[in-house]
């Protein structure tokens, strides 16, 4: 009797982590949520405003998932023009960025960016006021914000937003010795980045038959 009640337990938190995050990848895909937001959207429009169990609650890597399905779905024939689109205008900005050794994480990078997304890159430098220097040079006005540190012992990571070429940028500010590290995004489940190098030839990658 104990084993079967656990069996459906079990099975009901699947589903409910199943429906959380197609309608969280809906909201990503459609809207252009960051992970977090759209994953306590989803709940609470699935389960209401009561406190939600944490075993009902999908990890961003199953989300990502979903955004994919979504994608194939309903975007099959735009999304990927769009995602090599951002690719190579996030190529064209990394080599006008080059001196702070650019890598490009997030939905552009693992193949998820749809209509709203935006390029995030993260640059490291020894002081973001070097980055900020560059870019008022260049005449691009930025807003700053700041994200929490993956290290809870290191300072806030500063970013810096902007359009640029009508798209949102994101750049990640970073010390010269975090590129030993891989520092997670906040948008997506994949943590990877990659430098311009890599990206280049992800493009190439893609365009090959």
């Amino acid at each position: 009797m104990m084993r079967a009640m656990v069996t459906h337990f079990s099975n009901d938190a699947d589903q409910l982590r199943a429906e959380i995050a197609a309608t969280a990848a809906r909201m990503i895909a459609e809207n252009g949520a960051d992970y977090s937001t759209a994953k306590r959207k989803a709940a609470r429009q699935i389960l209401g405003n009561g406190k939600t169990r944490s075993d009902t609650l999908p990890d961003n890597a199953q989300i990502e998932e979903e955004v994919r399905r979504h994608h194939a779905l309903f975007f099959g024939e735009s999304q990927p023009a769009r995602l090599r689109y951002l690719r190579q205008l996030a190529l064209r900005l990394m080599a006008e960025l080059a001196a702070f050794q650019p890598h490009l994480v997030g939905a552009v990078l693992n193949g998820t960016a749809g209509a709203h997304a935006d390029i995030h890159l993260h640059l490291f430098a020894d002081s973001p006021k070097d980055v900020e220097i560059f870019l008022l040079n260049k005449h691009i006005d930025f807003d700053v914000s700041e994200a929490p540190p993956a290290n809870p012992r290191r300072e806030p990571v500063e970013i810096l937003s902007f359009l640029w070429q009508q798209e949102g940028v994101h750049l990640h500010l970073y010390q010269p010795d975090d590129l030993r590290h891989l520092p997670k995004t906040t948008n997506t489940a994949d943590n990877a980045r990659a430098d311009a190098g890599k990206l280049a030839t992800l493009i190439a990658e893609s365009d090959t038959p």
